[in-house]
């Protein structure tokens, strides 16, 4: 297969082993009010499920970025995909909340943690000249993943008080499949540079924790996965707390729906106009970070303090358009400041400090519906978006002109 063709191939293949890989974390945000009447436990108890896949996730991810510049990128994406889709599909047998966070929250988070490194070093490789376009039809397979996997999974649980078991053997099995399929399609395509000599765990981390605009945007990266993790954990719950007569498969729906339309909008748009300016402005991908996380934050508040459930869809919409701006150019705006060679360390490390920094939401959330609301809760969100934005305007202002990396 010719080389134009194979990265658009291979493209292919990340991206369903991507859809997989985000939607199957929303299939227990989608059942949870069942999980949890099933397993008899509160909400504080419930979200710890969501916190320990989060650090399992965000502590796994420096050693998975690490093995995937030593060891193979592809070798790490087919481990990581049959291990999280292991973790899943033994996640439905669990006896007891204990047993779900064993095998939903630290199997999978580990095994998502080794897929995503290597995933994004190649899709970045390979798209050296559409790398926004390419980053952005990946993330549309979060959006699709987590739309898909969610409603089917709250319309499944409905059915009876052990269905929630159910969209975790079908999703899981689902994933363990596609492993094989990845391992004999995708190219163990090597990295650029001298492949003879690797880069020594110092030799890579030396060369990313000085430059102070990824430690700003590994900040706001946090932020946003605190408000996502949250968000995707609780929004089912938070719709059938405030809006009467949504059932399970309804809530589930309009949890994502909006969301996510609004997100595919967003960073399509966004995508096209990072790769169309941003051989002539440096700064731009930085600049459509700030845009993105500064304009969502109104309508996070909105979407909490909102009377009806149509201005709640509005508003979910509308933070999913301007979050879809911010996704847009994650990883791009990274690997602005960070020497091709490093690459999948460097996401793995922004990514591993993000996801430990988010990993308290599900509980915290949780901790905030007991005692308080869930509308409180969400409410605080806004503030972490404003937070991200300004630690990007930070980096771009004061340290992009010096850490750039010439392509």
């Amino acid at each position: 297969m010719k080389k134009d063709n194979y990265k658009w191939f291979a493209l292919a293949l990340l991206f369903v082993a991507f859809f997989l890989h985000q939607g199957t974390r929303q299939i227990f945000g989608a059942m949870l009010p069942q999980i949890q009447g099933f397993f008899g436990v509160n909400r504080t108890e419930i979200g710890v499920v969501g916190t320990v896949f989060q650090l399992a996730y965000g502590l796994s991810l420096p050693f998975a970025g690490l093995a995937a510049d030593l060891f193979g990128r592809k070798r790490m994406v087919v481990i990581g995909v049959a291990m999280f889709c292991g973790g899943i599909f033994l996640g439905g047998f669990a006896a007891g909340v204990g047993t779900l966070a064993l095998a939903y929250g630290l199997m999978n988070g580990s095994g998502q943690a080794a897929y995503y490194p290597g995933m994004t070093s190649l899709v970045s490789q390979l798209h050296s000249d559409s790398r926004a376009t390419a980053f952005s039809i990946i993330q549309c397979g979060l959006y699709g993943g987590i739309l898909i996997c969610s409603v089917l999974s709250g319309w499944v649980a409905g059915m009876s008080a052990e269905a929630w078991r159910i969209p975790f053997w079908a999703f899981g099995g689902l994933g363990l499949a596609w492993a094989v399929v990845l391992a004999l399609l995708l190219r163990n395509t090597q990295p650029p540079g001298d492949t003879a000599a690797r880069p020594s765990f110092r030799e890579a981390f030396g060369a990313i924790l000085p430059k102070r605009s990824v430690w700003l945007l590994t900040l706001a990266l946090g932020t946003m996965i605190y408000v996502d993790v949250g968000f995707k954990i609780w929004t089912p719950t938070f719709l059938r707390d405030n809006f009467a007569g949504l059932t399970p498969g309804a809530a589930a729906l309009h949890a994502v729906l909006w969301h996510y339309l609004g997100a595919f909008c967003g960073i399509t748009a966004a995508a096209r106009v990072t790769d169309r300016f941003a051989a002539s402005r440096r700064g731009i991908r930085m600049e459509i970070n700030i845009l993105g996380l500064a304009a969502a934050a109104p309508f996070i508040f909105l979407m909490a303090k909102a009377g009806s459930l149509p201005l709640c869809c509005v508003a979910m919409g509308l933070f999913g358009f301007f979050r879809g701006v911010y996704d847009s150019n994650i990883l791009a705006a990274l690997f602005d400041v960070v020497n091709p060679r490093y690459h999948a360390t460097a996401s793995s490390c922004m990514l591993a400090c993000a996801a430990t920094m988010g990993s308290a939401a599900p509980t915290v959330l949780g901790w905030i519906g007991d005692h308080a609301s869930l509308r409180s809760g969400f409410a605080s969100l806004t503030l972490f978006y404003l937070v991200g934005a300004a630690a990007i305007a930070v980096a771009r202002l004061f340290f992009l002109k010096k850490e750039y990396v010439e392509k």
